[in-house]
């Protein structure tokens, strides 16, 4: 990561704070189907949430940047699949990202300390 001024996560209790997650650490890296960079970054937040002792059964909230809403469709049919009912709640909204992707998302999760 570079010199951001940034937390890549936050505990404040039992919650976590997510910064938000893009589907790679470099733009060369994104792939160019809406529906892989989901997985990726889906992928990369359950990588972070099991670092610290967690998974995406425990994901409570969910903020969803998406650079078209033509992208909404693919993105719900991978996020459906990742995530098991009860959903996180969702915010999706369409926005100009800082990094050619076309998906970032940011979450809460409830992770008991220990």
């Amino acid at each position: 990561m570079s010199d951001l001024p940034l937390s890549l996560h936050r505990r404040v209790g039992d919650l976590v704070f997510l910064s938000g997650e893009v589907p790679a650490d470099t733009e060369a890296e994104v792939p160019a189907d809406v529906g892989e960079q989901v997985e990726r970054t889906i992928d990369r937040i359950e990588e972070t949430l099991a670092e610290l002792g967690g998974s995406l059964a425990d994901v409570v909230a969910a903020t969803v940047y998406l650079s078209s809403p033509a992208h909404f469709d693919a993105y719900n049919a991978v996020y459906r699949r990742r995530f098991k009912a009860p959903y996180p709640t969702r915010t999706t909204v369409q926005a100009a990202l800082m990094m050619k992707a076309d998906v970032e998302i940011t979450v809460v999760a409830a992770i008991p300390q220990r």
